[in-house]
């Protein structure tokens, strides 16, 4: 049986996967784990990875790839998102990972990003109506609409909690001027797709994010993906979240039971990227998946076959970023 392991090297967290596949289109989480390394940390204005980050991020990736070797894991891949896409140094970065730690790595575009997302967000619950797969992350968010049969729209938008963070929500706590010209970003972001003609009948979100929402809404600690694991959001509750979050300073924020602390600076903008694609989707709640782009490119190093024999096929692709 094929054990493997996937490192995300995400712009806010550097998380880990050791799986196997169980059956078709499943797997077996054996171990997982997330750090907040914040890769992209000022990436947005200055198009490069600090040093900082970067070691930050090498020094977590070491651990991991140390829990999966022995864990048995015979295959192990390290995928990069949004944060080394925008940096001009992350290409080298990527590279230079690899070499140290003989990995494969992997610099996703956004839409492989998104599709990746989608399959491993339709992972035991099936995609039987129109779809829509929301996935902020820290420097973009990937939507994408479809069912099992086939994907029907994508979008990688570079909007994400700790770009809109660093480029408009810079009091503590935020103003609510900022608080609206943040939402405006996102807006003006999504007017650039055709979302809407896509008509998606319900929302799943992924990532850290939509897990903190749903752990806060709970009163759970942010760690247990048990409870939060199909937790449903309705639009106003993020509306209401999205409010009092802004409006709440970092320092009472890490005391707040459901939010790691160090997400706390982000978890505003994270936030008010969910109520802006609701309204924009014109849908009124979102159910909550712990499987994500993490499970998506598993099961793909599993199979080879792009997650499983039943990933759907790519109807009319309309982002090629």
């Amino acid at each position: 049986m094929t054990r493997v392991a996937v490192v995300d090297l995400g712009t806010n967290s550097t998380r880990l996967l050791v799986a196997e596949p169980r059956g078709k289109g499943s797997l077996h989480q054996l171990a997982y784990a997330v750090t907040i390394t914040r890769l992209g940390e000022g990436v947005d204005a200055t198009r490069r990875l600090t040093n900082q980050a970067m070691e930050r991020v090498r020094t977590c990736a070491h651990g991991y790839l140390t829990t999966a070797r022995e864990l048995g894991a015979c295959k192990s891949v390290a995928v990069a998102t949004s944060a080394v896409r925008d940096a001009t140094n992350g290409p080298k970065f990527l590279e230079r990972l690899g070499g140290e730690f003989g990995i494969a790595t992997r610099l996703l575009s956004g839409r492989e990003e998104a599709l990746l997302t989608f399959h491993g967000a339709r992972m035991g619950r099936g995609f039987r109506e129109s779809t829509l797969v929301v996935d902020v992350g820290g420097g973009s968010t990937e939507l994408t609409v479809g069912t099992d049969a086939a994907v029907d729209f994508q979008a990688s938008i570079e909007v994400g909690s700790v770009r809109l963070t660093e480029r408009c929500l810079r009091s503590d706590p935020r103003l609510p001027e900022e608080v609206a010209a943040a939402g405006a970003v996102i807006r003006g972001a999504l007017v650039g797709t055709d979302l809407p003609a896509a008509r998606p009948q319900r929302a799943v979100g992924v990532a850290g994010t939509l897990t903190t929402l749903a752990a806060i809404d709970l009163r759970v600690d942010a760690d247990d993906t048990m409870a939060v694991e199909g937790h449903r959001l309705s639009l106003s509750r993020v509306e209401s979240e999205v409010d009092r979050l802004a409006a709440t300073s970092a320092a009472e924020l890490r005391t707040l039971r459901g939010l790691h602390p160090d997400r706390a600076p982000v978890i505003a903008a994270g936030a008010l990227c969910v109520q802006e694609v609701l309204r924009f989707a014109g849908l009124d709640e979102i159910e909550v998946s712990v499987q994500d782009l993490l499970h998506g490119a598993a099961l793909e190093l599993c199979t080879g076959e792009g997650g499983s024999a039943r990933t759907p096929r790519l109807r009319s692709p309309r982002d090629p970023a």
